[in-house]
């Protein structure tokens, strides 16, 4: 028994190990292929020899798996890192458990590709959730790898997942002919087809996204950006500086950007200038003006004609009544009630302004789930979560340039994922719909400290740019700033944790990616498998096979 524990410990360490280092590390995708091939032998060892509670082995492959990659959840909030942590694992050992249930009544390579589709199915249910956390989707291991995956722009992220479930599949259904004899058994044919099968499976989608990476041109249509990363350390800020010291950080660095000036092009296009998430919190959606930044930020910008100024607001909605007008307002005084929001915002010097509130929302800090029960617990406990909401239908912020006369020469519409939105593949794609011929991502990774997390977060940037084929501008108060081309592939980065200015251009494109137009193809097949083969384990639960 000690030695089959031994032989199960270090098959399951190893396993998180494989599975952690492609987050970790960039270009180490390809250890995903192979990584779970140790936790299915781990599976197959504990079944042949009658071992119990092997759900102790796989629970805890992705609790260190979890640790390992996402462990710097705990800089923001211990509470919150520690839950994520246990509970995301739990869902992925739910799956796994579910696998080995459905082996007593599904034969041969049917449970596996039960817990292929599984998986995947989970996967696309996690992304929709109000209680979600799909930072290690399978397919995100190549965000550090954006030349291997440019098939994404058909599939999405959960095509990477197939791909890494059919090569581990491959890969053990090999070995396990090896261990038990059977290999011994097939022909020449059916050896080579084997192999010949795992080939392809293997260099396949790289073949295909080297051949598309070299063939695929980017549109020039350049719209020129400059990104201002102020560098203002959040947990601090509000400490030693006041949001108008905050406001002369930023509008010096944007007058030291700004100062060789800037013309129009033939086409007409503005100047997007991007800045973080969360910069300022004055800002009242019933009057923008209200906001001292809002104003100093116009007044700026009169002297710097079609600038426009992209940057992130906590803002407020006041609302006048006897009754609390939804479960997520704070009463601020008699009869009166606060609506808040994580949005972000564009304006320039003629004083308009577009908003949008972000939706994808972070649980406990931003928001609190199921709001109908949660927030009147959080009410006894005195108010500990989030109360902010989002928006129910995507909006797209317009970068402008004026004629003489004051009318609009040209209007050009961007998409701006704040922070945590820019994880989810499928709901970037409204952007694309609404119209968007570029992306913006603004953030605030501050909060996690110089850990892996601002890295995956940058690199999750990339598969956003395959998937919807549009560049990206992204600004991040400590970084890392950066501007991503069509293809995924960083063109210009700023440091961490210092004050920093990129310039340059993003390409303009108003072509829709077949991932845009179809949706998570894959997620929806493999959700549809598994309610079959799901069904079919119920059926032989209750209709047992005959003998």
């Amino acid at each position: 028994m000690k030695k089959h524990n031994l032989q199960l410990a270090s098959l399951s360490v190893l396993s998180a190990i494989l599975m952690s280092l492609p987050f970790l590390v960039p270009h180490l995708g390809f250890f995903s292929l192979f990584g779970l091939v140790p936790l299915l032998c781990m599976e197959r060892i504990a079944s042949i020899n009658g071992i119990k509670k092997v759900w102790m082995w796989h629970y805890g492959t992705f609790v260190l798996w979890n640790a390992l990659t996402t462990f710097w959840v705990c800089n923001a909030t211990v509470a919150g890192g520690i839950f994520a942590i246990l509970a995301n694992s739990l869902q992925m050992s739910l799956v796994f458990g579910l696998f080995r249930f459905s082996k007593k009544y599904l034969k041969g390579a049917l449970p596996y590709i039960f817990l292929a589709v599984t998986w995947i199915a989970w996967e696309r249910a996690y992304y929709g959730a109000q209680i979600s956390w799909p930072w290690l989707v399978l397919g995100n291991s190549f965000a550090g790898s954006p030349s291997c995956v440019q098939w994404y722009e058909y599939t999405g992220t959960l095509g990477g997942s197939l791909w890494i479930w059919a090569a581990n599949l491959g890969l053990f259904g090999i070995m396990t002919a090896l261990s038990d004899g059977s290999w011994n058994a097939y022909n020449k044919p059916a050896k080579f087809s084997a192999i010949a099968g795992y080939a392809v499976i293997l260099a396949g989608p790289l073949i295909l996204s080297e051949i598309i990476y070299m063939k695929y041109e980017e549109t020039d249509d350049p719209l020129a950006v400059t990104i201002v990363q102020p560098n203002i350390d959040p947990y601090s800020k509000f400490e030693f500086l006041s949001q108008q010291q905050q406001n002369v950080i930023l509008l010096d660095q944007m007058k030291e950007a700004l100062k060789s000036g800037y013309k129009n092009d033939t086409t007409g296009k503005p100047l997007l200038v991007v800045a973080p998430e969360t910069f300022t919190s004055d800002i009242i959606t019933n009057d923008f003006n209200e906001s001292r930044t809002y104003r100093r930020f116009v007044a700026f910008l009169k002297d710097y004609p079609n600038t426009n100024l992209l940057f992130g607001a906590s803002s407020h909605e006041f609302i006048y009544g006897t009754k609390a007008p939804s479960y997520t307002a704070r009463k601020y005084s008699d009869g009166i009630w606060v609506e808040s929001h994580n949005s972000a915002m564009i304006t320039d010097g003629t004083g308009r302004g577009d908003i949008y509130h972000k939706t994808k929302l972070v649980v406990g800090a931003e928001m609190t789930p199921y709001p109908a029960l949660f927030c009147k617990i959080d009410n006894m406990l005195g108010g500990v979560m989030g109360r902010d909401i989002g928006q129910k239908n995507i909006t797209l912020l317009h970068c402008r340039s004026y004629n003489a006369d004051g009318s609009v020469k040209r209007s050009i519409p961007v998409g701006t994922a704040v922070c945590y939105e820019s994880v989810y593949g499928e709901y970037c794609t409204g952007y694309i719909k609404a119209g968007a011929e570029a992306l913006t991502i603004i953030t605030n990774d501050a909060w996690w400290g110089d850990t892996p997390g601002y890295r995956q977060h940058l690199r999750y940037a990339s598969l956003r740019a395959i998937e919807t084929r549009r560049d990206i501008a992204r600004c991040g108060n400590t970084g890392i700033s950066a501007i991503i081309d069509q293809r995924g592939d960083i063109l210009k980065k700023s440091g961490w944790w210092k004050q920093d200015i990129i310039k340059g251009d993003i390409n303009l494109n108003s072509k829709m990616t077949f991932f845009v137009l179809e949706g998570d193809i894959t997620g929806k097949i493999c959700t549809f498998m598994f309610l079959l083969l799901f069904l079919a384990v119920i059926v032989r639960v209750f209709v047992p096979e005959k003998r």
